[in-house]
């Protein structure tokens, strides 16, 4: 068993047995699943650095359990949804510390049941519950929490569905991100590191507005790329076209700055709706007006929000 220091070493190396093992793989959790029929064992303790269904389970330490669920903001009423919830310390941590109700999808039956009695023993079986499946064919789209402390390429693997989420909803992973969806921010306490995203609303696509100019109001365009949580945009005047600067989605709060025709600089904070922008646009001199975008045409998907392929996946991982 690897030094804690050497723990992303080790799970990384995993990674790769994954992937050029799977055979082996699977006889190892198929004799895990032989030896968990009695799932209600009461005498069972799991072994840091056994293997599941898709993962090696080592255990997150709890000052880590605490920064993951700080990062996420999780607030009293919060659904938090753990992705391979082992033995359960994320999913009770969240309702018994934070307020949340919590749900923890687990492959291992015997860590379900383990999980459970650890939630009674907590005081919050009402409260964190968890079930045996496959988290790749479960629902979990109304959670406005995603914890994870899985492989580098099964976050990629699930990348595609956490994008499709409510705009807003917080997903944190213990150690490994998710290819080049930037986190919005990053903890680390000692070796370990933990990353937060936050499921951007959809900005991209041709937009039509009404600026208050110093000759009254001005119709204008706009047109938005959209990466994940990055914009690349710009706006179009009678005689000039210029670049949008610091544009940036967080959940479904848009922020963008541009110099319009007359050479004020503008900022705009939005909410995106479906079909508009709403929300108010200042100047460097001070003067805040509402500001009003219309959507014109479709809506095109977010880049790099496709299922990614598996030879995408080993690339990234």
């Amino acid at each position: 068993m690897p030094k804690s220091g050497s723990r992303r070493d080790f799970l990384e190396a995993s990674a790769a047995l994954a992937f050029v093992a799977r055979a082996g793989l699977a006889a190892a959790a198929g004799s895990l699943a032989a030896g968990a029929a009695r799932a209600d064992d009461e005498d069972f303790v799991p072994r840091s650095g056994q293997y599941g269904k898709d993962v090696i389970w080592i255990p997150t330490p709890d000052p880590l359990v605490t920064r993951m669920l700080q990062l996420a903001q999780v607030r009293p009423g919060d659904s938090v949804v753990d992705l391979g919830s082992g033995d359960g310390k994320i999913v009770i941590a969240a309702a018994r510390d934070f307020g949340a109700r919590a749900r923890g999808i687990e492959y291992d039956e015997k860590m379900v049941a383990l999980s459970r009695r650890n939630a009674n023993a907590a005081g919050v079986a009402d409260r964190a519950t968890f079930e045996q499946a496959d988290l790749f064919q479960s629902d979990f789209s109304s959670a406005d929490v995603v914890t994870m402390y899985l492989m580098p390429h099964l976050n990629l693997r699930l990348r595609h569905r956490l994008l499709t989420m409510r705009p807003g909803t917080r997903v944190v992973s213990h150690e490994f991100r998710m290819g080049d969806w930037e986190p919005e921010e990053s903890s680390r306490i000692g070796a370990r590191s933990m990353h937060l995203w936050v499921v951007p609303a959809n900005a991209g696509g041709d937009w039509r507005l009404r600026l208050a100019h110093s000759r009254g109001p001005v119709e204008t365009t706009m047109t938005i790329r959209q990466r994940f949580q990055k914009l690349d945009g710009r706006v179009s005047f009678a005689d000039v076209e210029t670049t949008m600067r610091n544009a940036h989605v967080l959940g479904d709060q848009v922020h963008f700055s541009f110099t319009d025709a007359e050479g004020a600089l503008r900022t705009v904070d939005a909410r995106i709706e479906p079909t508009r922008m709403i929300g108010a646009v200042s100047t460097s001199g001070g003067e805040v007006e509402p500001f009003l975008a219309e959507r014109v045409g479709d809506t095109p998907p977010i880049e790099g929000s496709s299922p990614m392929t598996p030879d995408e996946i080993r690339s990234d991982s």
